[in-house]
């Protein structure tokens, strides 16, 4: 990180503990994304502009934004069909672009960041529904190159699984129009991952990030959905075998 960004890192810790502070229940899935692009756009360097992208079945849509060049730039790919939003969703991968100016991947996208001012690029991949073919992106988008190191990486990367879990529950919403069981059951998820926060705080002495981390890490290496990591746990009062765990990085 450059060294006009002494104090990010510990920006990101009091901005995740701000998100780790809101309840899912008494938020709108609308207002908590974009809370995360913001967030991701105060902490992270390179004077960014941050948004997520929901991709459903190949189809994506900016439902985030925190300016017009985030806007922009995703809808740039959107229209090209590739792109490194599109490619974090996709993959999985977390997509770096250190200088929109050099890269090659992406040569009819890559000229057009560089002219609205982007040089460089951060899509960390949301996992949402693998079934109903739903993923998703955060993206940041900076206006100097090489703007993330390790450090930006992991906070960007923190910030995943609330989006992931605000994503999925919007587009649970957005999907429940017509199906008054799906709208509940999007609710019911809210509370139970509250439930199972609430719990691990109470019984480990955690924050309410960490004991948001905590069940995001069980997600991923239970390859379970985060909602089902945190209903096994309100109504059995334990965790998935094997995942006992000693803290939160």
């Amino acid at each position: 990180m450059a060294s006009d960004q002494p104090s990010a890192s510990a920006s990101a810790v009091r901005a995740l503990e701000r998100l780790g502070s809101l309840s899912l229940r008494q938020v709108s899935m609308d207002d908590l994304l974009q809370t995360i692009a913001d967030l991701a756009k105060t902490v992270l360097p390179g004077n960014p502009e941050a948004s997520v992208t929901l991709l459903v079945k190949d189809h994506p849509t900016t439902v985030a934004s925190t300016g017009e060049l985030a806007t922009d730039l995703d809808e740039a790919q959107y229209d090209r069909g590739h792109g490194p939003c599109l490619h974090a969703a996709r993959t999985g991968e977390l997509t770096e672009i250190t200088d929109m100016r050099t890269d090659s991947r992406w040569p009819d996208y890559t000229p057009q960041a560089v002219e609205h001012g982007a040089l460089s690029s951060l899509s960390v991949p949301l996992a949402i529904d693998d079934d109903e073919q739903v993923a998703g992106a955060l993206n940041v988008y900076a206006r100097r190159p090489h703007a993330f190191d390790e450090d930006s990486q992991t906070a960007a990367t923190r910030f995943g699984p609330y989006a992931a879990v605000a994503a999925g529950n919007l587009h649970a919403y957005l999907s429940a129009r017509d199906r008054a069981d799906d709208l509940q059951a999007a609710l019911q998820t809210r509370g139970v991952i509250d439930q199972a926060k609430g719990i691990l705080m109470d019984r480990h002495k955690l924050t309410a990030d960490q004991a948001f981390q905590v069940l995001a890490q069980m997600s991923m290496k239970a390859n379970r959905k985060l909602h089902a990591i945190a209903d096994d746990l309100v109504h059995t009062g334990e965790l998935p075998p094997g995942s006992w765990f000693s803290g939160t990085s």
